[in-house]
């Protein structure tokens, strides 16, 4: 039963620190998305799902909510996929005129088949210019895994905004509802221009690369929050460099001398001592003789001169005295300088899974979904503290994997924009698919490894 226990404490903890940090990572792309005037249709916690309660926000029309998948989040980008056809202005002519058409009318108005024209419309979709239709009366609902027959447009204000864009005004005159036919005032080429604007796809270069880079910052400074205001609740153990004793061991010679916590030696045999370093120095010649000495002490205000007697002729370690331990919370500036220092260890642990000659070495330290839900549930039965702690270090590795400059990780689309931008031209489908065969590849050799590892250390034992 215990062991029943334990799996069910493992499985929750492990799915809540992942799904929090996922939902957060997501939330960085939304984020700079809607910073950039970017649609973004969807912000879920929680895998798609058919199941799912959310809200719709009014602002900027972005349907928020949870579904019960809870393995993750994720966010709807508008223009992530989709390519650049040259009948996209076209079949949103048609959509935009008609206000509700079917792909088939679609295909037959620009001469190609239906297969074609769904692309387009799906693309169209995408980019939330269009929407799909469901018609009851010919069963068709809203989740299914197929496109309807027909598409439609969406409610578009005097300004050809959609509730997806800022500033969005239905009230303006030329203000349409969904699945009627819109006047643009601009050619076809023009406003496909325009809608492409307010997607990924037509972002510039470097907003893309902010909204890529976006999750995994997010990650970090999340981590990096948590563990500087934690290095500020603790409470740091020192040695202050003073002579005040800070306490004195029973059957030695300072407890024969009388000597007691608190007190503040002044004098060794005459020379003055102020600091802990230059009493140690002073009672050095002493303790390696066996000489017997005096100590002038201040107590309570009053200075008193105690005699030591130590072994005589025979040399001696200690006298009995304790150093006074003092302790502190660091000031901002130095939690942050230490949390720096932790994330530039973690950043380069995590750029070791590149060098060959250390993949393994750091494989063999790492873990999956397994033991970070072993981990977790152990962080958890110990206190919030403590989970909020491991969270912070699971969350730190996320961002900086994340940043790893493979397909299909962030990093790895970070560089193909890179890339296209010095040749100034796309990558060929061709090269970028190369690319993600290898970043899928070298995930599921990381996901293997570390399984493996964490079935020995957690599971066989």
């Amino acid at each position: 039963m215990s062991s029943v226990i334990g799996f069910l404490s493992a499985a929750f903890w492990g799915l809540v620190v992942l799904s929090v940090l996922v939902f957060v990572h997501e939330g960085g792309h939304y984020l700079a998305a809607r910073a950039f005037r970017v649609r973004a249709t969807e912000f879920f916690l929680g895998l798609p799902c058919r199941l799912k309660l959310s809200v719709k926000s009014r602002a900027v029309g972005t349907e928020f909510g949870v579904t019960p998948v809870l393995l993750g989040g994720y966010t709807r980008i508008c223009g992530m996929e989709g390519g650049n056809d040259e009948l996209l202005a076209p079949a949103l002519d048609i959509v935009m005129r008609r206000g509700r058409v079917t792909a088939h009318e679609v295909a037959e108005e620009l001469g190609v088949d239906d297969d074609r024209a769904y692309d387009l419309l799906a693309t169209l979709c995408d980019w939330a210019s269009i929407r799909p239709y469901y018609d009851p009366a010919l069963g068709e609902r809203p989740g299914q895994s197929t496109y309807p027959e027909a598409f439609e447009t969406p409610a578009r204000d005097g300004d050809n905004l959609t509730e997806y864009d800022r500033g969005h005004d239905f009230s303006k005159p030329g203000s349409t509802e969904a699945g009627m036919p819109h006047e643009t005032g601009v050619c076809p080429a023009l406003f496909l221009e325009q809608e492409r604007s307010r997607t990924y796809l037509g972002a510039g270069t470097l907003k893309r690369i902010c909204m890529l880079a976006a999750g995994p910052l997010v990650n970090i400074v999340l981590a990096f929050v948590i563990v500087t205001c934690s290095f500020m609740a603790q409470e740091v153990r020192y040695v202050p460099d003073v002579s005040t004793i800070g306490g004195v061991e029973e059957g030695t010679p300072a407890a024969a001398a009388g000597l007691e916590e608190g007190d503040a030696i002044t004098a060794v045999d005459g020379t003055p001592v102020s600091t802990w370093t230059e009493l140690v120095d002073a009672l050095a010649p002493y303790l390696e003789s066996g000489t017997d000495l005096d100590l002038t002490v201040e107590r309570g205000g009053r200075e008193l001169t105690v005699l030591l007697d130590l072994p005589d002729g025979q040399p001696s370690e200690k006298i009995g005295i304790l150093s006074t331990i003092a302790t502190y919370h660091p000031t901002l500036p130095q939690a942050a300088q230490a949390t720096l220092t932790y994330t530039g260890q973690v950043a380069s642990y995590v750029a070791q899974l590149l060098n060959p000659s250390q993949t393994m070495e750091i494989l063999d330290q790492s873990s999956s979904i397994v033991g970070i839900s072993a981990m977790a549930s152990e962080a958890a039965s110990t206190g919030l503290s403590n989970l909020l702690l491991f969270a912070a270090a699971i969350s730190m590795s996320l961002g900086f994997m994340n940043l790893i400059p493979l397909p299909p990780f962030d990093g790895g689309k970070i560089l193909i924009e890179l890339v296209q931008l010095v040749i100034r031209r796309p990558l060929t489908p061709r090269v970028q698919n190369g690319l993600s065969y290898l970043g899928l590849g070298f995930m599921i050799f990381v996901f293997v490894v570390v399984l493996k590892n964490d079935i020995v250390r957690f599971v066989i034992g």
